[in-house]
């Protein structure tokens, strides 16, 4: 089955076609960037704009950066207030002209890697972190996912572990990779005592350069890996949620 995937990002809007039976994208991914101020209406009419750009007829599936119930959006912390409460499925289905799936970004990427990437396969409990403009979360108990877990949110040392651990907060500060992984490991160890994971992938772009940081976390009892399909992942998951019928969002 094909599905175009988009993922809602807090900077960046990506979107390609997937083939669901093997997690490939069957185009290049193309990115425009997230409009500020992000609010409901101008950020469905870029979702318009890559279905019309890949002339879709067929189903869509959204990845949403907060939580999602039952296609209404419940959070919005990286984007605008005036998500919170929306139904945005129906949004984004009336702009785009097609049907369309909501799904949890961080979710989205989590069904992705346990279908096709690091978590294919794996039993008992895995939680997939997503650092980028903000920190994602989704863990799945034997394969099964407990959606819109948000654990990006957990507070240390007063603050949104994003506000200390994502990726954007490296950058914005010019972190260290020394420096930005103490802050990781610190958020990976409240984690772990949380939710005693199995395995924690590691996803966003920055997972392409896990060389850099994961070597510099202390000792977890879970295995800590990159992601597989790195910033793909979303899109992928995405079309999944569609395209596979996952009750979620």
């Amino acid at each position: 089955m094909q599905v175009l995937g988009i993922d809602i990002g807090g900077t960046g809007i990506k979107a390609a076609p997937v083939d669901t039976a093997t997690g490939k994208l069957l185009a290049e991914r193309v990115k425009v960037e997230t409009p500020r101020p992000a609010k409901p209406d101008p950020v469905a009419a870029v979702v318009a704009g890559h279905v019309k750009r890949f002339h879709w007829a067929g189903p869509v599936g959204i990845a949403f950066p907060g939580v999602v119930v039952d296609g209404v959006t419940i959070t919005a912390a990286n984007l605008d207030p005036h998500w919170v409460g929306l139904d945005t499925r129906a949004l984004f289905s009336k702009a785009a002209g097609v049907p369309t799936t909501l799904i949890n970004d961080a979710d989205a990427a989590g069904l992705a890697e346990m279908t096709f990437g690091a978590g294919a396969g794996h039993r008992g409990t895995v939680l997939m972190l997503t650092l980028g403009t903000g920190i994602g979360s989704a863990l799945f108990r034997n394969g099964t996912l407990i959606p819109n877990t948000e654990f990006g949110h957990i507070e240390i040392r007063g603050r949104d572990a994003e506000e200390r651990a994502s990726e954007r907060v490296k950058e914005l500060h010019d972190l260290s990779w020394d420096k930005w992984a103490g802050r990781v490991d610190e958020y990976l160890h409240h984690v772990e005592a949380l939710t005693a994971p199995d395995l924690v992938i590691i996803g966003g772009g920055i997972s392409r350069k896990a060389d850099k940081f994961l070597p510099l976390l202390t000792s977890l009892r879970a295995t800590v890996v990159p992601a597989a399909l790195h910033n793909d992942a979303g899109i992928v998951g995405a079309a999944l949620s569609a395209g596979l019928g996952v009750p979620v969002g």
